[in-house]
């Protein structure tokens, strides 16, 4: 092709402009880049700002009880929670969100394990699924796993994240009296169920962003009346951590082990899942093995470095989505954002985030919750027929699946019920189909 050539400009998400990397690399990288470049503009907006603040009910809660007591470095989480989330906009091309490993998260806070531990929970967990992901082993998975089985974890990870918030919301003050806090409560909590569902299912009003003005509000005046200490602007970065044999032997035997299943079933697979349902037109984007990858490569990187152990995850994607994310637009903002507060303010941004409202963000993650949950609607394999008994066994899948996940806090528990139950519905139906047929 000619260097004066004008080059059109193709806008579907797989285009490859009419050549390729290899043959002409720099026409091909030009192209792409101003592709990418009118994508991102046309799809900023309040929508994908709102969007970008999704699943703060889950990242904050973490970030501010594991730092309080430095068990991990705020200044590392945030730099590199706000890298990987421009990483995976990038490379993902919709709202991947980045959220901390609960799992880890759970044990590290009621084991009290010490920064190396938790270093070393999260370096196991990703090299074990960067492993999966490079050998292709979580695409066998992928693939022998029916699909009831799947929005079975969705709907059980949605009900967890639905407790998980409805918690939140308890431990705030209750209905006046002497220990009634002004700051967070019933009333909070109330007022913001009451606004985000009646604007549920409007583009136009961010509701995610006023939520969450109105909370970092809130935390200022309780900062400033308490006397607390206000964060201060300087120059802050990470400092390698490196575990020893003994930090890492504790931390994969009592943290990284939970995890795995969690991340490689909710994180990975279910992950997926829902992407593609969000998302089809990036679905030669959004497959298993890139995700694995991805999280690997994540965990071995920013954990030697104090940072969280971090995921992507499905209840984070149905919340940015349901607060407004259509595109990668939301994370890149989220991610520069992160970047500026861990750079500029780091640790001592603790004391304003510990006073943000639990009532704002249990209602948040309630949400995300309730989003994810939804998901299991669609629960009809492909080739199945529509006939009743077909939808019932389907339908039962989903249901025991997500009661054991749920019941058991164990996504690996509720993938094998669901599996089992799957093997004997065919074992039966077989037999059926033979004595039918003789």
């Amino acid at each position: 092709m000619p260097s004066h050539e004008i080059v059109e400009i193709d806008e579907s998400p797989n285009s490859n402009h009419g050549f390729s990397f290899w043959n002409e690399p720099l026409l091909y990288i030009r192209s792409s880049v101003k592709e990418r470049t009118l994508h991102m503009k046309k799809n900023t907006s309040l929508s994908e700002l709102s969007g970008s603040l999704g699943d703060l009910g889950t990242l904050l809660p973490i970030l501010v009880a594991l730092s309080i007591n430095g068990q991990i470095s705020l200044t590392s989480s945030l730099i590199f929670g706000g890298l990987w989330n421009i990483v995976s906009g990038l490379m993902f091309r919709i709202p991947m969100c980045v959220q901390p490993m609960k799992a880890i998260a759970a044990v590290a806070i009621s084991a009290n394990l010490s920064i190396g531990e938790i270093m070393s929970a999260g370096i196991g967990v990703g090299s074990m699924i960067l492993i999966l992901g490079i050998t292709r082993t979580i695409k066998i998975i992928e693939k022998w796993t029916p699909i009831p089985v799947v929005r079975g974890i969705q709907l059980g990870a949605g009900v967890t994240l639905i407790i998980k918030a409805a918690d939140m919301v308890r431990k705030s003050s209750g209905w006046g009296g002497s220990s009634w806090k002004w700051n967070d409560n019933y009333e909070w909590a109330i007022l913001s169920f009451i606004f985000v569902f009646t604007f549920y299912s409007s583009k136009r009003v961010p509701s995610a962003l006023i939520l969450f003005i109105v909370g970092l509000i809130i935390a200022l005046i309780k900062v400033f009346r308490s006397d607390s200490i206000l964060p201060s602007a300087s120059f802050n970065y990470p400092e390698v951590i490196v575990p020893t044999l003994e930090e890492f032997k504790v931390g994969f035997l009592s943290a990284s082990l939970g995890q795995l299943p969690l991340t490689a079933l909710n994180s990975v697979i279910a992950l997926a899942a829902l992407a593609n349902d969000l998302f089809p037109e990036r679905s030669s984007l959004n497959t298993v093995g890139r995700i694995s990858i991805s999280i690997g490569l994540m965990n071995i990187i920013g954990c030697f470095f104090g940072s969280t152990p971090y995921c992507h995850g499905s209840g984070g994607l149905a919340g940015q989505y349901r607060f407004g994310a259509r595109s990668e637009v939301s994370i890149l903002i989220l991610g520069f954002f992160k970047l500026i507060l861990g750079i500029l303010f780091g640790k001592t941004l603790t004391s304003l985030l510990n006073y943000f409202p639990m009532s704002i963000l249990g209602l948040m993650l309630f949400v995300s919750g309730a989003e994810l949950s939804s998901a299991a609607r669609n629960f009809v394999r492909k080739g199945d027929h529509d006939d009743d008994e077909t939808k019932k066994k389907n339908f039962t899948l989903v249901i025991v699946t997500a009661g054991l996940l749920v019941g058991f806090q164990n996504d690996g528990i509720g993938y094998i019920g669901g599996m089992l139950v799957s093997l004997l519905f065919f074992i039966t139906h077989y037999f059926q189909h033979r004595r039918s047929s003789d």
